[in-house]
């Protein structure tokens, strides 16, 4: 069976499905069909072979630079204008890293403050526990 073509071969129009046939049924039904696009649909088939690539190597782009004989300077660019054929500015909409976690309290300092009897019990726990 062959791919649905994008567009129209002679013209670069859009394509409108207008029969739709069950081979098990044995019925045709006749009308025009909107055919929904998946996002990836739009890419080439060079774009769909990288994000396969990519997928495989579970995006990691120094695994990728082996199986495809590239830089990874030139990897990370193809990855670029996929994101940008998907409708994507790369590094656009990424949430803000997250602020720094706090150090982990020093356990053999805060033992040390409650066994000279700076600190309360529950007050070492607390600060054991995170709580400041």
């Amino acid at each position: 069976m062959l791919p649905l073509p994008r567009q129209c071969p002679i013209t670069g129009g859009e394509i409108v499905v207008t029969r739709i046939y069950c081979p098990d049924a044995d019925l045709t039904i006749e009308g025009r069909f909107a055919v929904e696009q998946p996002p990836f649909a739009q890419l080439s088939a060079e774009q769909l072979r990288f994000v396969e690539v990519f997928v495989r190597n579970e995006g990691k782009l120094n695994r990728m630079e082996d199986d495809l004989g590239l830089s990874y300077p030139t990897i990370r660019s193809r990855l670029h204008e996929i994101i940008r054929a998907l409708g994507y500015e790369p590094g656009k909409d990424e949430p803000a890293p997250p602020p720094p976690a706090p150090p982990a309290p020093d356990r053999a300092v805060i033992l040390a403050e409650l066994d000279a009897g700076r600190i309360s019990f529950d007050e070492a726990m607390q600060r054991l526990q995170g709580g400041g």
